[in-house]
């Protein structure tokens, strides 16, 4: 089904469905509503987009998208940088949106159902960036949050970006990473394509 001009966004250079069309529709009677915040587009990905527009990802990258939701972050980084990108989630039932979202614009994305907890050392050797973004929305994930990051730095990943509205979960895991891993954490603001603002954490190239 092709909706109307209402019911997309065109987003740093993605297409992007509103909840609003057809096809939003036919896979949440498909698939079901997911389960843990991933049933919608969140501004912050704005944030992200733009972070990674500025401050780039090597080309052919392998990028891990926490808590990936529709997976818009992971699909910039495929069709920008030509990223080999896998996003991970707690609940299966977003996977169709993302596989969706990733054909609509035209690049593969890989998916993995797994709870941050899980992700082990050796898992994340296999990746040379992470992103996620709304993430760190309950308090009870601020610790599995900023232990993956410090494994992630172990296993060698280059850059962990992590992005927030500005929660005060978030701001716990930012301010203790940036104290125990050397983390940068600064403010991020967008007008354009819609306006956002909120926060960013950068473990790794802190500063890129």
């Amino acid at each position: 089904m092709t909706g109307t001009q209402n019911d997309t966004r065109r987003l740093f250079g993605l297409t992007v469905r509103k909840n609003a069309h057809p096809d939003m529709r036919r896979l949440r009677r498909e698939a079901g509503d997911p389960t843990l915040h991933g049933n919608k587009f969140w501004k912050s990905s704005c944030l992200t987009m733009d972070y990674l527009k500025r401050h780039p990802l090597r080309k052919g990258a392998r990028v891990l998208d926490l808590g990936c939701g529709w997976g818009l972050g992971g699909i910039f980084c495929a069709k920008q940088f030509s990223a080999d990108v896998t996003g991970l989630d707690a609940d299966p039932s977003v996977f169709p949106f993302v596989d969706y979202h990733a054909e609509l614009n035209g690049v593969d994305v890989k998916t993995w159902r797994c709870r941050y907890e899980k992700v082990t050392e050796k898992d994340l050797a296999a990746f040379d960036a992470i992103i996620g973004t709304d993430i760190c929305f309950w308090d009870k994930l601020e610790a599995p949050l900023f232990n993956l990051t410090r494994r992630a730095l172990r296993a060698g990943v280059e850059r962990v970006v992590l992005v927030d509205p500005g929660r005060s979960p978030f701001r716990r895991l930012a301010e203790r990473a940036q104290d125990k891993l050397g983390a940068d954490y600064r403010e991020w603001q967008v007008s354009r394509p819609m306006k956002a603002s909120g926060c960013i954490m950068v473990a790794g190239e802190a500063g890129s």
